[in-house]
């Protein structure tokens, strides 16, 4: 294994696993000793919820550690890690219109989904040159039989963290720069812990209600204020079965620069 340096830009919310039991799926960007971007990277698979503490790395920050490509994975850009070697160096913050997450991130953007394919990538980020509209679907609220026999599987030596099925997905249907139309669910575990928060916040007296409050603001939050007020970049990847079939896996949203906030730098 070789230690690098990774600017963490989205995580994926948990999902089970037959053989890890629950992990997560990290996309961040390989940068080099001058925290340059060198490309970018999928991190998986990884027990986030069972690290440590001072290595459980929030999204946008830099973190030093070991890694090596994955060689079960035809994806060129997955990588496995070592969670000892995990250190966070430090965060990015959103200062100046986001002009440092800018930079380690949009010299590495693609043109559209057609674009990522054609160079043999898996991973990427693209701006949607249209975005038709969002999307809330209903989904399971259960676990399948397979995922809940995994939970139920106790570990004397490994305290077990509840995972909540969140019942819905959320997505956008949108055009890319080369005219191609997507439709793509969200599996960013920053909107889908959004849900879960303003459900548990509400004040309303049935869960449906509380669900109806949760789903309002997430509403408010992907298809108001990101598509009214944010200049709006989708992180995307495909999956490992179904190569062609990309869903947006971060969403990447700095605030809309003005021509009169431009003219003042």
């Amino acid at each position: 294994m070789e230690r690098k340096k990774i600017l963490i830009a989205t995580k994926t919310y948990p999902s089970i696993s037959t053989k890890y039991r629950e992990t997560v799926c990290t996309a961040g960007v390989i940068l080099d000793d001058e925290e340059k971007p060198l490309k970018w990277v999928r991190i998986y698979p990884i027990r986030f919820r069972q690290l440590d503490f001072d290595r459980r790395y929030p999204r946008w920050s830099i973190i030093s550690a070991k890694i090596e490509r994955y060689d079960k994975d035809y994806r060129l850009e997955s990588f496995r890690i070592d969670d000892e070697s995990i250190e966070v160096v430090k965060k990015i913050d959103t200062s100046n219109n986001w002009s440092e997450r800018k930079k380690l991130v949009l010299p590495l953007q693609f043109r559209s989904i057609r674009d990522i394919q054609n160079q043999d990538k898996s991973l990427g980020i693209i701006k949607p040159r249209t975005i038709q509209n969002y999307f809330c679907e209903k989904g399971t609220r259960e676990w399948s039989p397979q995922q809940q026999g995994v939970i139920d599987q106790l570990d004397l030596f490994e305290p077990t963290i509840e995972l909540e099925k969140i019942p819905y997905k959320f997505g956008y249907n949108f055009i890319d720069e080369d005219g191609d139309e997507h439709r793509y669910s969200i599996s960013d575990w920053e909107i889908k812990e959004l849900y879960r928060k303003c459900r548990d916040k509400s004040q309303s007296l049935t869960p449906l209600a509380k669900e109806h409050d949760a789903l309002e603001k997430v509403r408010q939050k992907l298809e108001v204020e990101f598509l009214g007020n944010k200049d709006l970049y989708f992180i995307v990847g495909n999956l490992k079965q179904y190569k062609k079939t990309f869903m947006i896996i971060g969403l990447f949203y700095p605030p809309i620069v003005s021509h009169t906030q431009l003219t003042l730098f």
